[in-house]
């Protein structure tokens, strides 16, 4: 191996690792601050802990009830995924494959509906789900998160339909099948990378959510997640052990949900990338 072939190999290695590690250490920091007693957290910051506890995850668990919010959060995002690919599938089909009038105007719309910027939605939101009576509801906030996971899997399901043949949906309506048995037999099928691409985003986005989640809920037993998270923070006061027990906690599901649709993931965004 030559001189130049060895520093650069040790080059690209030396920057891999300090770019793993730039993204590693601020979840190893949430851990390892999870697992320090309190004394321990706000003195001198260590990389270790002297002694490890479990004790912010009992207060979490026992005392603040965050397994409520956790199973909050999964309800409404597992929800709103499931109705969100339902109907976005429908509409971005029709969207690639018929023809009518102001075709492109709706796509348009679709996309200025996703970037409209919540802050200013959440008021003429909250007033509207108060007079529906499903203001401070877990149907209400799944109500109000298909306002914006909807467009955005209506956008994105667009390029990965594209990207299916329209013979293959041809062939099918030959030997009988309808429209619609085309798209759940032959279109879905084929689009799945790109389906549990889409699933992913929005059940990330949902998750993470706080501002809506924040306005239109009041009652303890409402919250998601987030929102628990949040209500730890007494005034002023910081109390980090708990913070980052409550972090870690949250982070589990879309850890385990990367974990298991990573190649699905990685399928679907390079399948959407492509036009057909």
């Amino acid at each position: 191996m030559s001189r130049r072939r060895l520093i650069h190999r040790v080059l690209l290695y030396g920057t891999l690792i300090a770019v793993v590690a730039m993204i590693l250490f601020p979840i190893y920091w949430m851990v390892i601050t999870s697992l320090k007693l309190p004394r321990e957290i706000y003195r001198m910051p260590s990389l270790w802990p002297q002694v490890f506890t479990l004790q912010h995850y009992n207060t979490l668990i026992e005392t603040k009830n965050f397994l409520v919010n956790i199973r909050n959060s999964l309800i409404v995002s597992s929800a709103v995924t499931a109705i969100s690919l339902l109907i976005s599938s429908l509409a971005a089909y029709s969207m690639v494959r018929f023809r009518y009038k102001f075709k492109s105007v709706f796509g348009r719309l679709i996309l200025f509906a996703y970037l409209t910027p919540t802050s200013l939605l959440f008021i003429p939101l909250s007033i509207l789900m108060a007079r529906l009576g499903l203001g401070n509801s877990l149907h209400g906030l799944i109500l109000v998160y298909l306002t914006f996971s909807l467009p955005l899997s209506t956008w994105l399901l667009q390029g990965y339909f594209r990207g299916v043949p329209r013979d293959l949906e041809e062939q099918g309506m030959i030997d009988g099948l309808s429209r619609m048995g085309a798209l759940f037999r032959i279109m879905l099928p084929l689009s799945l990378p790109g389906l549990a691409a889409v699933a992913i985003f929005t059940f990330t986005g949902a998750w993470n959510e706080l501002l809506l989640a924040l306005v239109l809920t009041t009652s303890e037993s409402i919250r998601t997640a987030p929102l628990g998270l949040i209500y730890l923070i007494n005034n002023d006061t910081l109390p980090w052990g708990p913070l980052m027990a409550g972090a870690v906690l949250s982070s589990v599901p879309l850890m385990v949900l990367f974990f298991l649709a990573q190649r699905f993931m990685v399928q679907g965004m390079t399948a959407g990338s492509v036009k057909g």
